[in-house]
């Protein structure tokens, strides 16, 4: 009987040590993805969910979907409300009574709950939601 020749193991190696590699690079590429797919699922659910820790129906003004030319309101502008409360249409004026002073503009959300934390002076506030999420804007506001 001839001798057996060796067996070549080295081909082995290469592609335990290449499938290693591939494990150790995906495993956590997965894990990111997996963590960032949560978080924009977990905001997500937020962003639904009514706050329940303060009454909403007072502090808010109405949301208005279309721009009102020259709205362009700052910090320290005074408005009043020309619409109604379902329609919005506010108005810069000179700051007196029965006025709303603005004392935040908080850019680009619509989240009108960020006035508690950020001007907890604010008696009421005013969210602007536009098509382009960009051009969003909470007015964060105080009855003179």
């Amino acid at each position: 009987m001839p001798p057996v020749a060796p067996v070549n193991r080295t081909g082995r190696n290469v592609a335990l040590i290449v499938a290693l590699v591939v494990l150790l690079v995906l495993c956590p590429c997965l894990g990111l993805a997996g963590w960032a797919v949560w978080r924009v699922a977990d905001a997500g659910n937020d962003q639904r969910t009514p706050s329940t820790s303060a009454p909403v129906a007072p502090r808010d003004l109405p949301r208005s979907a279309a721009p009102a030319p020259d709205d362009e309101f700052a910090t320290g502008d005074c408005l009043v409300n020309e619409g109604t409360e379902q329609e919005a249409e506010l108005r810069k004026v000179p700051c007196g009574p029965n006025t709303y002073q603005v004392l935040l503009r908080i850019p680009a959300t619509t989240d009108g709950d960020q006035c508690e934390a950020l001007a907890p002076q604010a008696t009421a506030n005013y969210v602007h939601d536009n098509a382009v999420d960009l051009f969003d804007y909470v007015l964060c506001l105080k009855k003179q």
